[in-house]
């Protein structure tokens, strides 16, 4: 069963978050930054702010530290435990140290670190250091809390360096590929996002999860999308998000998770699946009318050319009389490139539908 995430904060975590709110790019965070842009150029803008502000590079025990305050379970009065990734209610451990189950909440003073504690946790690194390339190390991208969170030790181990894959449910094995879970496969999808902005080349998303890419990315697989729109983010992600950002607080980085911010600049990035959008005045059918080229008009040899970033589902040529003259389901676009051929002359409205909306041009082929 899954267990939604929705808490309510201990009065001692008060003092130590601030709230990102909804309705609103957090400021001054975000101040000045230009989002009216998509595809490629939000990334690569999104890439720069996060990777500019990140200006506290924090060393393996800094973050570990970061750790036993970002991750405290906000259900938790005591401040005594971490809430875990992956985690899920058992009766395994005794609650006097896990205070409620095996696999959810440990105690931040049972680490693995010398404690003989049967129920320990430890850093996992939801990006595997190993799938890096090259390898993450103890610094930069491994010392990222970003992607770090509190983990049963045990699951941490049977997780290895596995391949996130699809499933249901709690986490666990999928084949040879690892489910992170109902309740975590949104932070998965988001962190996995950050580290590809924040990191590049060393953090392809398609090295760390397994299926599909999107059309107009082949770095990034599809399931991250799905993930990302299914599961929306919790207050748990604020809370460590805002902290993370604030440079007032002892372990922050200065750099915030944008995808946490809002997972709906996810789908203006990529495409897929729509997600939850947090700022109801990001409009993106506007968007995808100023970044949507149809050329050139009047057709030359009978061809038209459509460029865009988006995801586009479908592309549909339209008579003047509202008759469907042909249509391109999954068009395969080739540099945000796609043509349409052997046009016969005429006055025509090309159609064009992606998740983010429509856009339609006016033709002409002589």
């Amino acid at each position: 069963m899954r267990m939604k995430k929705t808490f309510t904060l201990a009065i001692a975590l008060l003092s130590a978050f601030a709230y990102a709110q909804d309705g609103a790019p957090a400021a001054p965070y975000y101040n000045g930054f230009n989002f009216n842009q998509a595809g490629t150029a939000l990334r690569n803008a999104l890439a720069a702010k996060i990777t500019d502000t990140h200006v506290n590079q924090l060393t393996y025990q800094q973050a570990e530290n970061a750790i036993m305050i970002v991750d405290r379970d906000p259900a938790d009065g005591t401040n005594t435990n971490l809430l875990l990734i992956y985690g899920f209610s058992s009766s395994l451990c005794p609650a006097s140290t896990a205070d409620d189950a095996e696999h959810r909440r440990r105690n931040k003073n049972f680490d693995d670190d010398g404690s003989n504690n049967p129920c320990l946790w430890n850093r996992e690194h939801t990006y595997p250091r190993a799938l890096g390339i090259p390898d993450l190390g103890t610094s930069g991208p491994g010392a990222d809390v970003h992607h770090l969170r509190a983990c049963d030790k045990k699951r941490n181990a049977n997780r290895d360096n596995d391949k996130f894959t699809d499933g249901s449910g709690n986490s666990g094995p999928v084949g040879s590929a690892w489910y992170p879970g109902d309740e975590w496969k949104g932070d998965i999808a988001r962190m996995m996002m950050y580290m590809y902005l924040r990191y590049g080349n060393q953090c392809l998303p398609k090295n760390v999860a397994v299926g599909s890419v999107v059309a107009s990315d082949p770095n990034m697989p599809a399931i991250l999308l799905q993930w990302n729109a299914d599961d929306p983010v919790s207050q748990y992600e604020d809370n460590r998000n805002t902290y993370l950002g604030n440079l007032a607080n002892s372990f922050a980085q200065g750099n915030r998770n944008p995808f946490i911010d809002n997972p709906y600049l996810a789908t203006l990035i990529w495409g897929g699946p729509a997600a939850q959008n947090r700022w109801p005045a990001l409009s993106t059918p506007e968007l995808l009318v100023e970044q949507t080229m149809v050329y050139p008009n009047p057709a030359v040899n009978n061809e038209i050319t459509i460029q865009t970033e988006a995801e586009i589902e479908a592309i549909e040529l339209i008579s003047i009389n509202g008759q469907l003259v042909q249509k391109v389901s999954k068009p395969v676009f080739s540099n945000n490139i796609y043509v349409l051929q052997n046009l016969p002359q005429g006055f025509y409205m090309i159609r064009v539908e992606s998740p983010q909306g429509s856009v339609t041009k006016k033709v002409i082929v002589n």
